[in-house]
C-alpha cells in the first residue's frame, strides 16, 4: 500500500532534500540545516528491503516535519522525546487509523500480514498498533 516513490515525492513537494550517500553509522538521517531548510541523508546500501526503506523514510520526514531535532550531545530523554515525536508522524502516515480499522475489517490481523498490506516493517506495525491502541510505541511491552 505505501510506496516510497511517493514518500520522495512528498520530501520534494516540501523542498526537503533527499541525497543517497553512504553514511558511517546510520542507514539514514536528517538534518535542519543553517538557513532554515532541511536535507535527509540515506544510504541505499543499507537498506535491505523496499520496507525498511519505507518506514526509514517516513521516520526521517517525521523529524523534518515536526521540527524534532536534536543534536548528538543532547541527554538521552531529549534524543528519545524527538524519535518518538518522528515515530509517530510515520505512524499516521503510514498507517493512519481509519485504514488499518478497514484492513482489520478485510481480514488482515497477523502483524505480518498487516505489515505486508501496507508495505512496512513487522517492527514497525507493531509500533502503529501500540500507538493506536495504548497510546505508546513501546511495542516491547506487549509484544
Amino acid at each position: 500500500m505505501n510506496d516510497p516513490l511517493d514518500l520522495y515525492k512528498f520530501a520534494e513537494q516540501r523542498g526537503i532534500d533527499v541525497d543517497w550517500i553512504p553514511l558511517q553509522r546510520a542507514s539514514s538521517l536528517s538534518l535542519d540545516m543553517k538557513d532554515g531548510t532541511y536535507c535527509i541523508a540515506v544510504d541505499p546500501w543499507k537498506m535491505d528491503s523496499i520496507p525498511i526503506e519505507t518506514v526509514r523514510m517516513a521516520h526521517e520526514l517525521g523529524h523534518c516535519e515536526t521540527g524534532s531535532f536534536y543534536c548528538e550531545e543532547a541527554a538521552l530523554d531529549i534524543r528519545q522525546k524527538h524519535e518518538h515525536q518522528a515515530d509517530r508522524w510515520a505512524v499516521m502516515r503510514l498507517v493512519p487509523v481509519d485504514k488499518l480499522d478497514a484492513a482489520v475489517a478485510e481480514g488482515y490481523v497477523d502483524i505480518w500480514s498487516l505489515a505486508e498490506y501496507f508495505g512496512i516493517t513487522e517492527d514497525f506495525m507493531r509500533k502503529a498498533i501500540c500507538w493506536y491502541t495504548h497510546g505508546n510505541m513501546a511495542a516491547e511491552l506487549y509484544f
